[in-house]
């Protein structure tokens, strides 16, 4: 009987989990955006400010927003840790993504509050 010790960095299940709970979370703020807009008469600007406007919103929007960098973040750097074999290409590579996302995150947050 051979008998395994597994070692590594164990964050396989937890990434599994994080991608399974971020993409319920995304549906679920889906559907409660779709909601709104059906439930709003004149899709204008005015009414679509109307809809942003409220701080719970605004939060429901930063939580998908947040999930969604996150839920990315671990996509990309599964595809690049899969397909990039070069060490150094790979590095530029995660570099490059967690830059743009937090660059996204932070444009996120200015166009939320800028309503």
């Amino acid at each position: 009987m051979v008998n395994r010790d597994v070692i590594g960095a164990h964050y396989g299940t937890r990434d599994w989990l994080v991608q399974r709970v971020t993409a319920i979370l995304m549906a679920l703020y889906t559907l409660l955006l779709v909601g709104l807009l059906l439930a709003t008469p004149n899709l204008d600007y005015e009414s679509w400010q109307l809809i942003f406007k409220s701080q719970w919103m605004k939060l429901a929007t930063l939580l998908f927003f947040a999930g969604l960098y996150w839920h990315a973040w671990i996509g990309v750097r599964n595809i690049f840790m899969d397909y990039i074999k070069s060490s150094s290409l790979r590095l530029a590579m995660h570099v490059f993504a967690i830059a743009w996302l937090t660059v996204c995150a932070a444009w996120s947050v200015q166009i939320l509050w800028s309503v």
